[in-house]
């Protein structure tokens, strides 16, 4: 099938790699490639055409954080997913800056593992809502971030496509509520990226969590 999502499992145990591949292998999604630690996973990216990378955060030779950031270096195509037990603050923000593009724990559903892997592959983000809360309980009025050296303001209509964002809506979702193009929601994107100093969709949810831009998120 042409649309078939192909993916990439790393993760150290072998029953957890075969255990998702029964929640995963049918005609939307495929595991073209399994790896047990990053080393292994990065070799097999360079020969193989993969959509998401499903990594585990602690392992031998090359951990989860290390992994995602090199991907996000050299394969900035592969979308990836964190799927691993760690559910405290730190790893969470870890690999959210590193350049994870969503974020579940291994007690989800194999519903909740389906969308997550549909919505990073078409570019949008997907956070268990126990990361989610995580997230948010982590955001106090006492927390100072220090993203970007000096404040670019934002426009009105990088605003409105920020706040769409938030709210989990897809790219075409937004072009058809702000009657543009696709490519201009693109557009606006990068200059959200270039102007907050994050690297990528998840970065930008975080900036408007720790900004407090949007009361209804």
């Amino acid at each position: 099938m042409e649309d078939t999502i192909k993916i990439l499992l790393t993760d150290d145990h072998i029953m957890i790699r075969q255990g998702l591949k029964t929640f995963l292998d049918n005609d939307e999604f495929k595991v073209v490639a399994e790896a047990q630690h990053g080393i292994e996973a990065i070799e097999l990216l360079k020969t193989e055409n993969i959509d998401v990378l499903i990594t585990d955060i602690m392992m031998p030779e090359m951990n989860g954080i290390e992994l995602v950031k090199n991907v996000s270096s050299q394969f900035p195509q592969v979308k990836i997913l964190a799927l691993t037990m760690l559910n405290e603050r730190q790893n969470i923000k870890n690999m959210l800056a590193a350049g994870a593009h969503g974020y579940i724990l291994k007690d989800c559903t194999q519903d909740e593992l389906r969308e997550a892997v549909r919505s990073v592959n078409k570019g949008e983000t997907f956070y268990s809502k126990e990361v989610t809360n995580i997230i948010m309980e982590s955001l106090t009025p006492q927390a100072k971030p220090n993203r970007v050296a000096v404040e670019i303001p934002l426009t009105k209509r990088e605003t409105e496509i920020l706040h769409l964002i938030c709210k989990e809506h897809s790219n075409i979702e937004i072009a058809e509520k702000l009657f543009i193009s696709n490519r201009t929601v693109e557009a606006h994107k990068r200059n959200l990226l270039e102007k907050t100093g994050c690297k990528n969709i998840a970065g930008l949810v975080i900036y408007a969590l720790e900004k407090k831009l949007f009361s209804d998120i």
